[in-house]
């Protein structure tokens, strides 16, 4: 059964290089080209994207993701949100509603941001059915089960989710996880963590502070996301502890 992990964006709010060709300091790379934060998990026949971002469309061509099945939304910034629109040719090949999941703040904002995917409007027929998440989540395709743990971060003055599925976890934006919420990040085999810039930021991750949780939860492997134009692939790919990587876009692995 095929197993896979993709990172499908990893750049911040603005990606990199910002629609002004601005892209601070870094190394003209493709690894430091940089799309908004976005994810996929491929489980046999099962294909689950976490977020849709403003460039999803890009992203899923280059990955060359040909089904999804189900949704699952970390907040409603609309960096992780206004692709919302791209899904409908999923729609249509489905046959039926795409299954969105998210908390009950962020589903409720997806709704009213986005009420053509959910509510018939002008003769289009919704395209998505919304789920509130509480804890486990459940998403099967025959015999294909992908059990979703879901927890609340703290992003700056809201909540976000985190989750954690197949030993791999995902939170894209957070500047701190509740102690509570600690205990499901230990034993894992990959965290994909926020880690915007060098220098604190009131709602998310700096370097020092993802290095702080790594080092807490001690994950075989922990990839760093969400970055910002300071933010160097190569520079700070140098000054990471063995464990940790800077992601790129099209980053994957199997699972």
């Amino acid at each position: 059964m095929k197993k896979k992990f993709t990172i499908l964006g990893c750049g911040s709010s603005l990606g990199s290089p910002w629609i002004t060709n601005y892209n601070g300091k870094l190394k003209k790379d493709i690894k430091n080209i940089r799309t908004r934060c976005c994810a996929h998990i491929q489980k046999g026949n099962l294909s689950v994207l976490i977020d849709t971002s403003p460039d999803i469309k890009q992203q899923i061509l280059r990955n060359k993701i040909k089904s999804l099945d189900s949704i699952i939304y970390t907040h409603e910034h609309a960096d992780q949100t206004v692709g919302i629109f791209e899904m409908r040719p999923f729609y249509w090949l489905n046959k039926g509603k795409i299954p969105v999941y998210g908390s009950k703040r962020t589903i409720k904002a997806l709704k009213s941001s986005y009420k053509f995917c959910f509510k018939e409007k002008h003769g289009y027929k919704p395209i998505m059915k919304a789920n509130i998440i509480n804890k486990d989540l459940l998403i099967k395709k025959g015999k294909v089960k992908l059990l979703i743990k879901a927890f609340d971060v703290n992003h700056g003055l809201i909540n976000a989710t985190g989750y954690v599925m197949e030993k791999i976890g995902y939170i894209s934006d957070c500047n701190n996880v509740p102690l509570k919420n600690l205990k499901y990040l230990k034993n894992l085999n990959y965290l994909i963590l926020d880690c915007l810039k060098f220098a604190k930021h009131p709602s998310h991750f700096n370097l020092e502070t993802a290095l702080k949780l790594i080092n807490v939860t001690k994950p075989k492997k922990a990839i760093l996301t969400n970055l910002h134009t300071d933010l160097d692939y190569f520079k700070i790919k140098k000054s990471l502890p063995k464990n940790v990587i800077p992601a790129y876009d099209g980053l994957s692995f199997s699972f």
